[in-house]
């Protein structure tokens, strides 16, 4: 049972922390002054955009993997 109730936890912490550095990316880009930094900041927001929209298909398709392993055992 506490291996059901970590995963949450840890991809709840984990998005917070995405949201959280995208926010920033985009608050530098926008002060930024010199355009390749804007170029490059704006890309690592997207890059980390991307990666928070597929965490939680990894989430999930970990916990179903750990979940199987389980089950071929038996």
């Amino acid at each position: 049972m506490a291996t059901k109730s970590q995963p949450p936890k840890y991809r709840d912490a984990t998005l917070s922390s995405l949201n959280a550095a995208v926010e920033a990316l985009n608050l530098v880009k926008e002060l930024a002054s010199v355009t390749p930094a804007k170029a490059v900041f704006g890309t690592v927001s997207i890059i980390l955009t991307m990666i928070r929209v597929s965490f939680p298909l990894v989430c999930i398709e970990r916990l179903e993997d750990e979940t199987d392993i389980g089950h071929d055992d038996q």
